[in-house]
């Protein structure tokens, strides 16, 4: 019975967390963090790409429209990186190895390349599986930039403010993501 309740109880947790991260500093969002991330790495190779501006809301501005606009918000995080966001992105990253490491079986080898409903279909090369994985997070990423936001901040984030927009983007997400499932695993590959 404990593990069929495994996602009841993830689901509080992180209700919990976005309750304490709304109620502390601001709701979670992450895309924009990788956005900060491209723009600290492109000032190092261009150092005029963000300079220090006393006329701007933030003190900063950019050459880079995206990175201006705002008052000069997301020049300023690039100039100073190290913020909430940031810290935020890390403690993923860490929480879900830590996550890994201390809960319950791990997954066998082959699974660890690619889940048996994606080998029963295409295959055990781990290359298409993970090409196929790096173009899904880009097309969600571009999408979420796209949006001016990311599924955290659109979705979970929004509905937890009753947005409109969070509902309405949370169900086209999941009516892409069962399409896209079925299409790709059709009905009865996963069973061979």
């Amino acid at each position: 019975m404990t593990g069929q309740l495994d996602w009841l109880r993830g689901g509080i947790a992180l209700a919990f967390a976005f309750l304490i991260a709304v109620w502390m500093v601001k709701p979670i969002g992450v895309s924009t963090q990788f956005v900060i991330a491209d723009g600290a790495v492109w000032d190092l190779v261009s150092p005029n790409l963000v300079v220090e501006d006393p006329e701007t809301k933030s003190g900063y501005n950019s050459e880079n429209a995206y990175l201006a606009k705002s008052g000069g918000k997301y020049a300023k995080n690039v100039a100073n990186p190290v913020n909430y966001s940031f810290v935020f992105v890390i403690a993923m990253v860490f929480g879900a190895w830590l996550s890994r490491i201390t809960r319950g079986p791990q997954p066998s080898k082959a699974d660890r390349v690619a889940p048996r409903v994606w080998r029963n279909r295409f295959g055990d090369r781990p290359v298409p599986r993970y090409a196929l994985a790096f173009l899904g997070g880009f097309l969600v990423l571009y999408g979420a930039r796209l949006a001016g936001g990311c599924t955290s901040g659109h979705m979970m984030s929004g509905m937890m403010q009753t947005s409109v927009s969070g509902y309405l983007f949370a169900m086209t997400t999941f009516a892409t993501g069962i399409a896209a499932a079925l299409t790709l695993y059709r009905r009865g590959d996963g069973h061979r």
